[in-house]
């Protein structure tokens, strides 16, 4: 049974008041996970329950590195998986590994951050003496941060930073943040995987759990990681968070859940039954009474065990209910640094897709031009709107979620137009040459292609 067959089988989920559980293909299932807060649908759906009500065993493993993760979906010895956005982007066009890889789900919204060390903080301090006190303006750009990069280069030096993985959204924000400045981070090529070309740094990858010990080695001077690891870098007194991937790009998609194109044609019921559990998790997660968020502090608990995040619980209650701590001195309220239902943020919008897709190829891991109908063709690929909806519609059928809180049925998978970014630039899912353009640093194409 082919995945075109889910919206014909959530119709007839849906006709059923209170539905029976689908008739599932697989019920004993292997998710995997890597070690940061974002993971917590996944969790929060087995620890609460969510896939046992839809007739899931799930057994929730953590992997080491992102390529383990990607690896081991696609040989099976996952079902599935948290992956970070640009994953089933860069493996379905071949970017790294090569596998089809699709998406029903986004796991949540936000989630990162900048951090640098308490080093590089106080020669930003100095070149901008506004950002000298215990409370400093928000966003914080990479303006301070310039000088200190030439002055390396000049000294024959670029300073090394981390990002998690290739395709990560850290990758791209870290990017994204320094080229507002006009700092240039390095343009990947056929010959150069590692994206250090014509840099003036130097960005390469590290585990996200090895951010805060390879700051206080020296090894980087600053890193873009998910959470707990900006806060332990505070805790530790070893580094300060300057921006969060908020302010970079507000209520962006940070990670998604993803499975291999065949196992999702050979288990069309079960991946509704999967993402029906992810959405009740979402929802759960982002549950609020008079604007508190009443289930994070649960959800805490649960991620800091030594099976889950394993990360003290102190530190990811700071940014999971709505606070983060810039510095000590620097706690600021920020009830949207997690999103994980509202918002519509789980729905896979083909725009997000296509956002990453221009990152891809503004850095260079796309080689060569594409016409504008390519990253559409590319989303469609990836993305499963179908999926989210039949889940979706059983749901409403079920009572537990309202028509509101998810899309409309004739939604084209389109955000509306942003410029809510940290230089301002405007982007247009169904305008991705456009966009590309639009950028000072970065591979630029042939404004013909937009009409392609």
């Amino acid at each position: 049974m082919r995945i075109q067959t889910i919206i014909v089988t959530a119709a007839l989920a849906s006709s059923l008041a209170h539905a029976e559980q689908l008739d599932v293909e697989k019920d004993t299932l292997k998710f995997g996970f890597i070690k940061l807060t974002d993971c917590a649908p996944i969790v929060i759906a087995k620890e609460k329950g969510f896939f046992d009500e839809e007739g899931l065993q799930v057994e929730v493993i953590a992997q080491p590195n992102w390529k383990q993760l990607l690896d081991n979906v696609i040989t099976g010895e996952l079902d599935g998986a948290h992956m970070l956005s640009g994953q089933p982007i860069a493996a379905t066009i071949g970017f790294g590994t090569k596998s089809h890889i699709v998406t029903p789900y986004t796991l949540d919204l936000n989630g990162n951050a900048i951090t640098v060390s308490n080093a590089i903080w106080e020669q930003m301090q100095e070149n901008d003496p506004a950002l000298d006190t215990d409370t400093p303006e928000h966003p914080i750009s990479a303006e301070s941060l310039k000088p200190i990069v030439t002055e390396a280069k000049e000294e024959g030096k670029k300073l090394p930073m981390g990002m998690v993985f290739p395709v990560s959204t850290h990758n791209y924000e870290f990017r994204y943040w320094l080229a507002a400045a006009d700092i240039n981070p390095g343009f990947y090529t056929s010959t150069d995987l590692k994206g250090f070309t014509d840099g003036d740094i130097e960005l390469s990858t590290t585990p996200p759990p090895q951010m805060p010990a390879t700051l206080e080695s020296g090894k980087n001077v600053a890193y873009c990681v998910g959470e707990p690891w900006n806060q332990q870098a505070v805790a530790k007194n070893i580094g300060v968070p300057v921006v969060t991937n908020y302010d970079i790009w507000k209520n962006n998609p940070e990670k998604v859940f993803g499975v291999t194109k065949a196992w999702a044609d050979e288990n069309p019921q079960t991946l509704i039954a999967v993402t029906k559990a992810l959405i009740k998790a979402g929802k759960w997660l982002d549950a609020e009474e008079d604007g508190k968020l009443v289930n994070r502090e649960e959800a805490c608990r649960i991620l800091s065990q030594p099976n889950y995040v394993g990360a003290d619980f102190d530190l990811i209650k700071n940014s999971m209910t709505g606070y983060f701590f810039f510095q000590r001195t620097d706690k600021r309220e920020m009830p949207d640094f997690n999103v994980f239902f509202k918002y519509h943020a789980s729905y896979p919008h083909y725009s997000d897709g296509i956002w990453f897709l221009t990152q891809m190829r503004r850095w260079g891991q796309i080689t060569e031009a594409k016409p504008a109908s390519w990253y559409k063709e590319v989303a469609e690929k990836v993305y499963l709107p179908e999926v989210y909806k039949a889940a979706a519609a059983s749901l409403i059928e079920e009572g537990a979620i309202t028509a509101d809180e998810v899309p409309a049925e004739d939604y084209d998978g389109y955000k509306e137009a942003t410029s809510d970014f940290i230089d301002g630039i405007e982007y247009d899912g169904k305008k991705p040459i456009e966009y590309l353009n639009s950028h000072k640093i970065g591979n630029k194409d042939d404004a013909a292609l937009a009409d392609q």
